[in-house]
């Protein structure tokens, strides 16, 4: 277990403890900025990226909106999963109807200088090829994932889809990039970081933690340079709406309403809350204190932090909990 509680007031944006905003999403929006200006203040350069949740990029959710010009300056990527194959089955390709309203979306993103990166579920070859392809064509950056679970690096392609010796020092730079959360099927630490050593990716998406301790600044200064030279990215997850019974954050007694702030147990994920996540309470495990996720993860030295379960306003909004009517957008 890590060191601290998480408790405390922190500096998140709330509307009071239990409180719900008049608008869910906005409110979303609220806590990627607050996090953004938190962590730039600290690292200029540090890149923030949410996950799925494209919707609040505009003011109503669809392409030819109003940009919601606070948020988009605040992130640095869009990430979308199942955009071409994982939509509905994993190795099956995404309706095209459902991946053109993505398309859309992530394009409004790109038209602002915010870097589109997928990953899609497949792992037929041909499958994997065509996922490639297409985002490269549109400019988006992309891994083809033979594992939902995300739990490897896969054998094929043999190299990474365009794979280069440069230095990435944003990630417009990057062609390519690995997923990789779970590192359970490595048998050590160092077989772990000696596998992400070898592999020539342009970015890594990755956990702080190897089973219960975070990496250090010197095991992430070490997997930072490609196996065959130049120096890669890597961004450490962070789930913010939903919290995680595995976290070191985690404290005994916790569960659905201890504290206040968290909702109901996520049916597809076990061990994963949905929680009120404008909740100060929530915000100052996230950041704000030596402790918090987003702090460890800047003080061990990652170039960034990929922000999931962005679209938990969906949850709030399907409950009747908001006033904000929106369609679901589906996905991860």
């Amino acid at each position: 277990e890590g060191e601290g509680e998480g408790e405390g007031e922190g500096e998140g944006e709330g509307e009071g403890e239990g409180e719900p905003p008049s608008d869910y999403r906005q409110a979303m929006r609220e806590l990627v900025q607050s996090i953004s200006a938190y962590a730039k203040v600290r690292r200029a350069d540090f890149a923030v990226v949410p996950q799925n949740g494209e919707a609040l990029l505009t003011a109503d959710g669809t392409p030819g909106s109003t940009a919601s010009a606070a948020y988009l300056a605040a992130i640095d990527g869009q990430g979308r999963e199942d955009l071409f194959y994982g939509y509905d089955s994993d190795n099956v390709p995404t309706p095209v109807a459902a991946r053109n309203e993505m398309i859309g979306m992530l394009d409004v993103a790109e038209a602002h200088g915010v870097q589109a990166i997928v990953a899609d579920y497949c792992s037929t070859h041909g499958y994997m090829d065509d996922s490639y392809a297409q985002n490269a064509s549109r400019g988006y950056v992309s891994f083809a994932a033979n594992h939902r679970e995300l739990d490897n690096i896969p054998e094929y392609p043999v190299e990474p889809y365009q794979s280069n010796g440069l230095d990435v020092n944003g990630l417009p730079q990057a062609r390519n990039l690995l997923y990789l959360l779970n590192a359970g099927t490595y048998a050590s630490r160092e077989s772990y970081l000696s596998a992400l050593e070898a592999t020539d990716y342009d970015l890594f998406i990755i956990d702080l933690f190897f089973e219960e301790a975070v990496l250090t600044p010197g095991e992430v200064e070490r997997i930072h340079v490609k196996s065959r030279g130049g120096r890669r990215m890597i961004l450490a997850y962070m789930s913010i709406g939903e919290a995680e019974n595995y976290r070191y954050y985690w404290q005994p007694g916790w569960g659905v309403g201890a504290p206040e702030w968290i909702f109901a147990e996520n049916p597809d994920w076990a061990g994963n809350f949905k929680v009120a996540y404008w909740d100060p309470g929530w915000q100052a495990i996230l950041f704000g204190n030596p402790s918090a996720y987003l702090d460890r993860i800047l003080a061990a030295g990652f170039d960034g932090v990929y922000l999931d379960i962005i679209d938990a306003y969906e949850y709030f909004e399907g409950k009747g909990l908001s006033p904000v009517q929106g369609s679901n957008q589906g996905g991860g």
